[in-house]
């Protein structure tokens, strides 16, 4: 038997590569710049010859630095990026987290002042100002590297995606969930600095998780940065349940 000749890799189009061994596809490689600026890049291929070429001509022509995300079961995968020159920047937890009250612990009672404004029903306007208050507060504090992109696009805000809590009257706390996927996935809880340890990420997740389970909804998906300790400490205190570790990788 002849041995397979690997041809080349080819720049398809903005942000895509190809290996091709004989004109036939065996590996892809794309680039996709994440809405805080940072650009991840992933490769599927058939086998680490594959891999190291197309990672080889992408590193070569992209700017640094450059992440990706992987699968910490997925050994193999994460060796290949390593021996690319990538390096861990963090690791990030994935969560199970039932709606049932009866496991979470969760009930409706609302700390003293806060109130939750239901999916859909929050003002568009009122509900920018937050998350432009968010916003300024994570650029003067702890920066974007650890935070969800949720929070970092500049779209309009959808409104049926967001519970709110105010305090007083005053937005000041909100809950991001997307339902696109078979188990809702909640994106982001963010509340106003000068407003924390009022309970109010406890009430957003009561009522959120509440509504998801009067529409049948068993579960929920989150996602934590395993250095985030107060969220960490958060979903497990509500039962959510440890599925699976992502690490962040990045090539400077």
């Amino acid at each position: 038997m002849n041995p397979v000749e690997f041809s080349d890799v080819a720049h398809v189009a903005p942000g895509q590569w190809h290996a091709l061994e004989d004109d036939l596809v065996v590996g892809r490689g794309a680039m996709s710049q994440r809405p805080d600026g940072r650009m991840f890049v992933s490769i599927d291929a058939w086998h680490d010859t594959a891999f190291d070429r197309l990672a080889e001509a992408m590193l070569a022509a992209l700017p640094r630095p450059l992440h990706t995300m992987v699968d910490e079961a997925e050994i193999d995968l994460t060796g290949r990026w390593l021996r690319a020159g990538f390096a861990v920047r963090r690791r990030e937890w994935e969560y199970a987290v039932p709606t049932d009250p009866r496991a979470t612990g969760l009930d409706s009672a609302l700390p003293p002042g806060v109130n939750v404004v239901a999916f859909g029903r929050a003002e568009e306007t009122r509900l920018r100002a937050l998350d432009r208050t968010i916003r300024d507060e994570i650029e003067a504090g702890p920066g974007w590297p650890d935070m969800p992109a949720e929070i970092l696009a500049n779209s309009v805000l959808d409104p049926s995606k967001y519970a709110v809590a105010t305090l007083s009257g005053r937005y000041v706390g909100l809950l991001r969930v997307a339902t696109v996927t078979r188990r809702p996935r909640i994106g982001l809880i963010a509340v106003r600095t000068d407003c924390r340890r009022h309970g109010i990420a406890r009430a957003l997740l009561a009522h959120t998780l509440g509504a998801l389970h009067d529409i049948g909804k068993e579960a929920a998906s989150a996602e934590v940065t395993e250095a985030n300790l107060a969220a960490t400490a958060l979903f497990e205190g509500i039962g959510a349940r440890r599925t699976g570790r992502n690490l962040e990788l990045v090539l400077r």
